[in-house]
């Protein structure tokens, strides 16, 4: 199992792989189980939204393990949140924000450990 971070700008935090376009996280939850996805709103503006990647979650059912939405972006994190919030399944857990430093930490020890 993987851990996506979708951003355009920002680096990768340690224990995830980056997708810096939507169409890179959306292959990658399309090809691999994705244990925790984080989204950014704004990818640029060659590219869609993180909206267009909730939507497409979703349509595709597409749902990661654990989902954060470290957006700055209160509008976004909105529109993503009520995108994925009508539809979680209860095997996903959804958050209205982004990884906390301590969930950060835990995450890197356990993939400096495999």
């Amino acid at each position: 199992m993987i851990n996506v971070y979708m951003d355009d700008m920002r680096r990768r935090p340690p224990g995830f792989v980056l997708a810096r376009t939507t169409g890179e996280c959306l292959l990658m939850l399309r090809e691999s189980p994705v244990n925790i996805l984080s989204l950014d709103y704004d990818m640029g503006p060659e590219d869609f939204s993180g909206s267009e990647v909730a939507k497409r979650i979703v349509l595709e059912g597409l749902f990661p393990r654990e989902i954060y939405l470290h957006t700055s972006s209160l509008q976004g994190r909105k529109e993503m949140y009520e995108t994925l919030y009508c539809a979680i399944p209860e095997t996903t857990l959804l958050h209205n924000g982004p990884l906390g430093f301590d969930r950060l930490e835990e995450i890197a020890e356990k993939a400096e450990s495999i």
